[in-house]
């Protein structure tokens, strides 16, 4: 059981799997797609503990994550190659006129959805940031921002569709065309 995206309502549900083997690819948010390298116990504090150790394809970064703390750091399932149809639907939707707010404002709460780990915020935060790019400067936080959140999308899509990132990269420009 991966991460599943149902409409309830409407609205989309993400439901998360607990548990992870040795090998599998997972989502770790605002970090990226990344495969879990072992499942190790360590002793903290007296009591012993087994985290999953996952390793961040794009800058090799090990990450511990406890797995007992899988759902409240938002470790997930890279998504199905079925889902990113939807995930294109976000990305092609009219994106709220963020251009009333101050770019800080903006900022932090583009910062909020991509620490969620959702590929649909993240795949908001892109477009939002996109069209405001076609619009006007960004300031050097949201440039920073978009290139996060361009990376995040084109690591989790192109490891679905199990194609070139370059490749991804065009596809998503050509959503935009």
């Amino acid at each position: 059981m991966g991460e599943k995206s149902k409409k309830k309502d409407g609205e989309r549900v993400e439901t998360s799997r607990k548990e992870f083997s040795k090998g599998d690819l997972a989502v770790y948010p605002a970090h990226g797609v990344g495969y879990i390298e072992s499942i190790e116990s360590k002793e903290i504090n007296g009591d012993t503990m087994n985290f999953y150790m996952m390793k961040i394809v794009e800058n090799g970064m090990v990450i511990m994550i406890p797995t007992s703390n899988v759902e409240s750091v938002g470790l997930r399932e890279v998504i199905s190659e079925t889902e990113v149809p939807e995930v294109y639907k976000v990305m092609q939707e009219k994106g709220q006129g963020a251009d009333n707010q101050t770019w800080n404002r903006r900022y932090r709460e583009y910062m909020e959805k991509i620490k969620t780990g959702s590929i649909y915020d993240v795949a908001e935060v892109f477009r939002d940031l996109f069209q405001l790019k076609l619009e006007k400067d960004l300031s050097f936080g949201e440039r920073k921002l978009l290139d996060t959140a361009q990376n995040l999308l084109v690591q989790e899509l192109s490891t679905a569709k199990d194609i070139d990132e370059k490749e991804m990269m065009q596809e998503i420009e050509g959503l935009f065309n």
